[in-house]
C-alpha cells in the first residue's frame, strides 16, 4: 500500500519556511483513493468537496475502483466520481473543532466555541441533512480549512419526539412491523407498533432509524 504524502501546493518547486522550519500555505495531503472515507474533504480542480459515502468495488474481473460520492462546499451540487483504487486524490488538511449551536437565521446556522465563545456562521449548504437534527446549545464538531467550516458532524444519535404516528393496536408487539411516523423536527421515519405519539425516542442522525424510546 502506497503511503500518503504531503504535498503543497504554491509557485515553484520549493516552499517558503517558516520560522519553525514548516512551509507556508495551503497543505493537502496525498492519499490513494481507497483510503477516502464519509466525511474527509477533497480537494479537485482548485474545489473543495465533502465526501458523502465511499464504497470500494472489487469485480470479479477488471480493475477494482473507488466509487465516491462528494457535495461540492462552495454551492452544494452533488457529484459522482470513480477512480481506480490506487489513484492518488488530494486530500485537504482540516481541523476539527468542537461548537455549541446558537440558532439559525437568513445568513445561516450560527456556532460558538464553548472555550473561547468564538462565534462562526455556517451556510445551509455546508450544513446540508444535518439541519433538522440541530437543537439549542447541541455540542458538535466542525472541521475548518484554514479559517472556513467546509463540514459539519453532529452526535450519532439526538432524541426527538413523535407527533404523529398509528395509534397503538391492542395485540401489536415489539416484533411486529414497524409503522411510519413524523417527527418533532418534521422528518419521517419508522417506529416500533407500541410506541405513540408524544414519545420521545433516540433515533440515529445518520439515517434518522429508530434506536429505542427516550430514558428522559
Amino acid at each position: 500500500m502506497l503511503r500518503p504524502e504531503t504535498a503543497f501546493r504554491g509557485h515553484g518547486q520549493t516552499c517558503p519556511k517558516s520560522a519553525g522550519g514548516q512551509p507556508f500555505g495551503k497543505k493537502t495531503l496525498r492519499v490513494i483513493a481507497s483510503s477516502i472515507r464519509k466525511g474527509n474533504i477533497i480537494e479537485q480542480d482548485g474545489k473543495l468537496y465533502v465526501v458523502l459515502s465511499a464504497e470500494n468495488i472489487h469485480p470479479g474481473k477488471g480493475t477494482p475502483v473507488s466509487q465516491i460520492e462528494m457535495r461540492r462546499i462552495g454551492d452544494g451540487v452533488k457529484v459522482s466520481e470513480r477512480y481506480k483504487t490506487t489513484d492518488q486524490v488530494e486530500k485537504a488538511t482540516v481541523e476539527d473543532r468542537n461548537y455549541n449551536y446558537l440558532y439559525e437565521d437568513a445568513d445561516g446556522f450560527h456556532f460558538m466555541n464553548g472555550e473561547t465563545y468564538d462565534q462562526i456562521q455556517v451556510s445551509k449548504e455546508v450544513v446540508g441533512d444535518a439541519a433538522p437534527y440541530l437543537q439549542e446549545n447541541m455540542t458538535v464538531k466542525i472541521s475548518m480549512h484554514d479559517v472556513n467550516p467546509v463540514a459539519i458532524t453532529l452526535p450519532q444519535r439526538v432524541t426527538l419526539e413523535v407527533v404523529e404516528t398509528e395509534p397503538v393496536t391492542k395485540g401489536q408487539t415489539a416484533s411486529s412491523s414497524y409503522k411510519p411516523a413524523i417527527l418533532s423536527n418534521g422528518l419521517r421515519t419508522s417506529v416500533p407498533p407500541h410506541v405513540s405519539s408524544g414519545t420521545r425516542i433516540v433515533v440515529m442522525t445518520e439515517d434518522g432509524s429508530y434506536v429505542e424510546r427516550a430514558k428522559d
